[in-house]
This record gives structure tokens, sequence and C-alpha cells, in this order.
């Protein structure tokens, strides 16, 4: 029998889970971490838990599991953020494609259902092969902390040039 070592998983299998929010967290934690973008009223965050390299989450700081509740501002952050977050992915992984989108409610998917969030898991040609489907083992090729590196050096790249941009039309 072969097998595929992956210890990282380990404290996700023998993790006590926890009553506190995961985005909540993230969005009082100032340093490094799983934040590798941060807006007026959202965050994006490195997956520690990917289906694919390169899954994101974005999710509204405000902790809330309805979408309906977001005020209009909250609302075209998050839109926002989202596409910020998959530019910043097009610079630093270059997918193919993309799978984006929200399990709303735990009937309908969510790991966690209690905060409002948006996946965006980078997709390449070919990247599906017989691991899932014969030995229920998903491959994922690069460190979490090589990501999350890669994607914030990235992010303040984007974020930079769009204050740069926004600092021009103020000069015209």
């Amino acid at each position: 029998m072969d097998r595929l070592w992956a210890p990282w998983r380990i404290n996700y299998v023998a993790k006590k889970r926890q009553k506190k929010c995961v985005f909540c967290q993230c969005a009082k934690t100032k340093g490094p971490g799983q934040v590798f973008l941060n807006t007026k009223y959202c965050l994006a965050i490195v997956n520690i838990y990917p289906y694919n390299n390169g899954h994101v989450m974005v999710s509204p700081k405000r902790h809330t599991r309805d979408i309906g509740s977001l005020n209009q501002e909250e609302l075209l952050d998050l839109g926002s953020t989202v596409i910020l977050a998959k530019k910043i992915l097009d610079e630093t992984l270059k997918p193919h494609g993309y799978n984006i989108g929200m399990n709303l409610s735990s009937a309908a998917g969510a790991g966690i259902a209690g905060h409002l969030h948006v996946h965006l898991v980078p997709r390449w040609r070919g990247d599906t092969n017989f691991m899932p489907t014969i030995a229920n083992t998903k491959v994922i090729s690069q460190s979490l902390k090589e990501l999350y590196t890669r994607l914030t050096k990235a992010a303040a790249k984007q974020l930079s040039y769009a204050r740069s941009k926004s600092n021009k039309k103020i000069r015209r």
C-alpha cells in the first residue's frame, strides 16, 4: 500500500472545534498569519484547509451569516475585495479558471456557517486526477507559508498601484 503523508492535516483532524469565529479572530489579528488583504469592511485570508492550491476566502469583518444584512458599503467592498483577491491570485499563481462562491448555511455545505464568506478556488486545466477518486486524497503543491508570502507581496503591490492611480485622479 502506498502512503501519502500530510502531517499538517493532523491539526484539523484532531482539533477541538473552536467556539470563536475564525474570521472574527483574523480581523482582530494585526500580525502576519492568514490575512493577506485587508480593506475597510472586508478581509481576504488563505484557507488553511484548502480544496486546491491558492484557495482563499473573502469575508466581511462584521460577523453576519446573512448576505442580506450587509449594507451597501459592505456589499460593494465584499464584491471589490473578491475582484481584487482574484487579481492577486491571477498575478501570483496564473490559474486557468476559478470556482467562486458562497455556501450559505450548513445545509448548503458551509463549514463555518455563522460568518458569511466567499470562496475563491483557483483551477488549472488537468488539476483533477485519480487521487481524489481512487484514494480520497487531494495533493496541494505549495506550502501555505509560501502562498501567504507571495499573496501578501502581490496585495501590497496592487494596493500601492491603486493608491497611486487615485492620487493621480485627485491631482487633475
